[in-house]
């Protein structure tokens, strides 16, 4: 027993170590993570090192574990002054772009691949989702406008919560006994009370954090974590979106004032870390190898069908139902149809009939799962050149550094980081002409490897990286400041650029 035990914990380890080591090789590759991490469960499994694993119904229930915590960071990191102005279009993306992508996709699988109805909708509802994970893994390291980030991660968290219940529907014998009227209207409460259940959760957990005045400092983080966990199962018990209530409780959290706020990001970005690594290794170790060759063919087939057709479609009838599309323009609304990235969420959500023994979901799950690795290859390579070639890169974001350090907290103060990216007019700029507002300062430049204290007349180059100290009343002057000057140069305001992201 102690040594069964000993020997799961030294793969376990082995298997994470070089899952983290694999972050910084795909980085420098332009590989997405998640695929390595897949790579690493098939080697070691039945077709690598023997491993075997095939219970589904353990796949799934580990998998929204996972879920449950990639969604609860991405809330807790989300920032709800870049969040409010595109909430609406996330929402519809989320709800009317689900149904959109899902029926395309089922017309598509019905005819091309000649499945029955209830199987080509389960196509279309199980990749109808965009993922979290590697959508928050993708954005965030590429220069994008604000709002086209806030959207496409608000709607990877927020859609999750429908095309579950879809799922299992279409994949449960009983929801034939229903109208359709009937799953409409379940839909629509599950998702109405789980965000009611996370406005609560987060409201009550907020006022908890800031009052408990708990005796270590290492306490605050794992309370907030739990606190996510709180609301996916206060969703649950009361037959709502549990997901939901998860994306939407980490937003109100996160977006407190807390005691040790930087401990609590920096934990749930480990947590995610963790759960991405452990999710994709678990879907690997799933999936066997020598039928993946049959699946290629319904992996393309759907897979066009919803990139070009599906995805597309959703975007542009979800933005004219929404005010907030008007500000996108063009190239925002394109390169929204073109950056809904799949990962490990379809090939989840495909583990629910496959557990549930429907009717062609091993082939279902071969297809989702080839169709993950192909189209995210393609898809996440190419979202810098099409950035760049619809002009919508932002050469100069202020981004947040999660540290933990109580001073700044003290002081109700954000450390931000800032590069001077080529193209961007801050070359050449001296700090005083930056005009940032009261309480905000640039306190740090590091240029060719060495740090120094900036003065009035430093002028800054390309390649610089700034560090900014700012009051959380100034932070969204000194980000739009700066966004100004680095699309207009120093004299953005004679130009009439307020630095307002209008993406």
């Amino acid at each position: 027993m102690t040594g069964g035990l000993d020997l799961a914990l030294l793969v376990g380890a082995a298997v994470l170590l070089v899952a983290v080591g694999a972050v910084r090789i795909s980085t420098r590759l332009g590989l997405p993570g998640l695929l390595v991490y897949l790579l690493i469960g098939v080697i070691i499994g039945e077709a690598g090192f023997g491993i075997r694993f095939d219970d589904a119904e353990l796949t799934r229930t580990l998998g929204f574990c996972a879920l449950i915590m990639i969604i609860a960071e991405g809330g807790l990191t989300a920032r709800w002054s870049t969040l409010r102005p595109v909430l609406g279009l996330s929402a519809a993306l989320a709800t009317l772009g689900v149904a959109v992508s899902i029926a395309v996709v089922g017309v598509a699988a019905h005819l091309v691949l000649d499945v029955d109805w209830r199987l080509a909708l389960l196509y279309g509802a199980v990749l109808s989702s965009t993922d979290a994970a590697a959508v928050f893994a993708t954005l965030r390291v590429l220069r994008l406008p604000p709002r086209l980030v806030a959207t496409l991660e608000a709607e990877s968290g927020m859609n999750d919560a429908p095309v579950v219940l879809l799922v299992v529907l279409l994949s449960s014998t009983v929801a034939a006994a229903h109208p359709w009227w009937y799953e409409l209207l379940l839909v629509g409460y599950e998702l109405a009370a789980g965000a009611a259940i996370g406005l609560a959760v987060g409201a009550a957990g907020r006022w908890l954090l800031r009052h408990a005045a708990l005796p270590s400092a290492g306490l605050y983080p794992i309370a907030a974590v739990a606190l996510t966990f709180l609301a996916y199962s206060a969703g649950a018990v009361a037959h709502a979106s549990g997901f939901l209530a998860v994306y939407v409780a980490g937003v109100v959290i996160g977006n407190a004032r807390l005691p040790h706020r930087q401990a609590i990001l920096g934990f749930a970005d480990a947590l995610a870390w963790v759960a991405q690594i452990g999710l994709f290794v678990l879907l690997g170790l799933l999936v066997s190898p020598g039928r993946l060759g049959a699946a290629l063919v319904p992996a393309l087939v759907v897979g066009c069908a919803l990139v070009l057709l599906a995805r597309p479609l959703s975007v542009w009838l979800s933005a004219l139902v929404s005010r907030s599309s008007r500000q996108l323009g063009l190239t925002g609304k394109t390169f929204l149809s073109w950056a809904g990235l799949r990962g490990a969420v379809p090939i989840v959500l495909a583990t629910i009939p496959l557990s549930s023994g429907t009717p062609g979901a091993e082939n279902l799950f071969d297809a989702v799962f080839v169709l993950v690795i192909i189209f995210t290859l393609v898809q996440a390579g190419t979202l810098a050149p099409v950035a760049r070639l619809l002009r919508i890169t932002a050469p100069a974001e202020a981004v947040e550094i999660h540290v933990e350090t109580a001073p700044l907290e003290q002081m109700h103060a954000d450390l931000l980081q800032l590069d001077v990216a080529p193209g961007s007019r801050l070359a050449g700029v001296h700090i005083d002409e930056l005009r940032l507002p009261v309480g905000a300062v640039v306190t740090l430049v590091v240029r060719d490897g060495a740090g120094f204290v900036p003065g009035p007349d430093t002028r800054l180059r390309t390649g610089d990286g700034l560090l900014i100290v700012t009051t959380a009343a100034a932070r969204d002057v000194a980000e739009r400041r700066l966004r100004a000057v680095s699309r207009r140069g120093r004299l953005a305001r004679w130009f009439g650029e307020d630095g307002r992201d209008r993406s």
